[in-house]
């Protein structure tokens, strides 16, 4: 979702016309109006891994989806589509496999949305070199980086820091597991928040779902311990901020670390989700193969975060040197490069 909207945002007064066809229910539709960004929504579900008790319904949603899609596209009458993946790019590429089709694979190893749609699309725009691996036969393959919102970059450090209050004296760890949270990830910082306190400030990002948890370790905490422990359930506008502040990020390895801890040189400690398929896991290996990050699998959070990050706080050098890295990885400008990709799709012909 962040993507795309990135993505809109370097197309800029080019888009004389945008529709956002997304999935019933969950976050993203409120995410999309709140950038003014037309919304339609329609049924979608996955095939992959669902077992056969849901297969058969999974199959109808994805019909009833393809229906629908192309209704809206009939009317809207796109001159290119953009898929970033999801279950609901497959009705809505389906139903426009006539007209100029763009993909971007966030993650390294896509998803099996954007392998099946990736011969319906003239171009795929990729995160890494790595992924080209996936897509060996396909003629119009570039490199472009992740995109990052702009909102996102206009924080400087000093600034950020003084937004939530930080002592300067004390480096910054920033946990977060994603929109919705990581529970694992949230229950080991807890639980080691008065060994870690005395020696870093702390900005945690929880989620939802655990924050009454959140709230009253906070409330347990002694009051010299409790200045230095900033928790909010979620950040939008503030997350450049929380970013931009940052000496050592500790978080799932979804795709927006490909993208959002190289812009700031943000050394990480990755936390792989283990109940899905290996997207995360390569993601995090692309990072620490480079020497940018530490992989810290979930199963032994409860024993190894604390020691983990006590040990890179305590050790400067290290840090400057994952960072070093990480910043090598930098691609600022991929937005533009995903926009210029989607400007030169939608001056060609519809397909026959």
């Amino acid at each position: 979702m962040y993507p795309a909207l990135s993505v809109l945002q370097a197309l800029g007064d080019d888009l004389e016309d945008v529709l956002w066809v997304g999935g019933q229910g969950g976050m993203e539709a409120d995410l999309v109006t709140r950038e003014g960004v037309p919304f339609r929504a329609i049924p979608a579900a996955g095939l992959h891994g669902v077992g056969l008790r849901r297969l058969p319904r999974n199959t109808w949603q994805l019909a009833r989806g393809y229906w629908q899609a192309r209704r809206i596209l009939r009317a809207f009458r796109p001159d290119v589509l953009f898929f970033t993946g999801g279950y609901v790019a497959v009705p809505v590429g389906l139903a426009g496999r006539r007209v100029p089709t763009v993909l971007f694979v966030p993650d390294i190893e896509p998803g099996l949305a954007l392998k099946s749609l990736a011969r319906l699309a003239d171009r795929i725009a990729l995160t890494t070199p790595d992924s080209k691996r996936f897509f060996p036969h396909h003629p119009g393959l570039v490199i472009t980086g992740y995109p990052v919102r702009r909102d996102l970059l206009q924080w400087r450090r000093a600034e950020a820091r003084a937004h939530f209050g930080l002592d300067d004296r004390f480096p910054t760890l920033l946990v977060f597991g994603g929109s919705k949270g990581a529970r694992s990830i949230n229950r080991a910082l807890l639980a080691g928040l008065q060994a870690l306190l005395p020696h870093m400030e702390i900005l945690h990002i929880s989620g939802q779902l655990d924050w009454q948890e959140v709230e009253a370790a906070r409330a347990a905490l002694p009051s010299a311990l409790r200045e230095r422990y900033h928790a909010f359930p979620y950040l939008y506008d503030d997350m450049g901020a929380a970013l931009a502040a940052a000496d050592l990020v500790v978080s799932r390895a979804g795709a927006s670390i490909l993208g959002e801890f190289p812009l700031w040189g943000l050394p990480a400690v990755l936390v792989p989700y283990p109940y899905a398929w290996r997207y995360q896991q390569v993601n995090a290996a692309y990072l620490a193969d480079r020497g940018a990050a530490r992989i810290l699998p979930d199963a032994q959070l409860a024993t190894q975060l604390v020691p983990t990050v006590l040990a890179l706080m305590q050790d400067a050098e290290t840090r400057s040197q994952m960072a070093a890295a990480m910043r090598r990885l930098a691609q600022p400008d991929a937005a533009e490069r995903i926009a210029a990709v989607i400007r030169d799709a939608a001056h060609r012909e519809v397909r026959k």
